[in-house]
């Protein structure tokens, strides 16, 4: 994680990053932030929306430009850029870090910078991870710095979803009661626990190590006499 941080702060976005691996949110709630769901002050975000990947319609009309839908020149979005979280337990607050609080300060002024200096281009859409002109992210866009900030960091290659996958196995490694990881974590109910053993087969081993050398320390490696 360390060596994540240490190379997103070198990145455009960079806080992108750090809220993945801090609070885990799926790539859907990090993209589709804006900033009236984040409060500086009183140190939270609200998990409110999704931001579904793009999907499209040929815009060609009578003269077909024989590409798939994607790629068509005069293309038209088909989906709403993003929409409400699926479930109760999707939408949900959590408190920010203090360090974290700081690194989205600064990076609301460098994109207030940024607008200043787009000037009228500026899209103005509110988000807080944005494109350089200050529309929406592209999901995939996103993924691909995802994959060059592992390479980069010199972390194995792993899915998006596994910066999700820590921000859990940190919690539960820190004793967290299970009913506080799964509202940050937005479980739903009853699935909470299964996602909890899917995690834990990381923690397990960890926590018998610390055992161990918490033994080893104390007792020494012939045990209690």
């Amino acid at each position: 994680m360390q060596s994540l941080l240490l190379e997103a702060s070198k990145l455009r976005n960079s806080a992108r990053w750090v809220i993945a691996l801090a609070l885990g949110l799926r790539q859907g709630e990090a993209l589709a932030l804006h900033w009236e769901d984040v409060d500086l002050d009183a140190g939270y975000v609200r998990i409110r929306k999704n931001r579904p990947g793009p999907k499209y319609r040929h815009g060609c009309g009578d003269e077909p430009c024989g590409r798939k839908p994607g790629f068509c020149p005069k293309r038209e979005q088909k989906r709403r850029e993003h929409k409400n979280t699926k479930s109760r337990s999707g939408r949900r607050t959590v408190g920010l870090p203090d360090p974290l609080i700081k690194l989205l300060r600064k990076h609301k002024e460098e994109q207030e910078s940024e607008s200043a200096e787009v000037g009228a281009d500026w899209a103005g859409t509110g988000y807080v991870f944005a494109s350089p002109t200050g529309g929406p992210l592209h999901p995939s866009t996103d993924y691909h710095v995802w994959k060059r900030l592992l390479r980069d960091a010199g972390v194995r290659d792993g899915r998006l979803h596994d910066a999700r996958h820590t921000a859990g196995t940190v919690l539960l490694l820190l004793g967290v009661p299970d009913v506080i990881v799964d509202a940050i974590m937005g479980w739903e109910p009853g699935g909470a626990a299964r996602m909890r053993a899917r995690y834990m087969h990381v923690t397990g081993p960890m926590l018998r190590k610390v055992a161990d050398q918490v033994g080893e320390k104390l007792w020494g490696s012939s045990g209690p006499q």
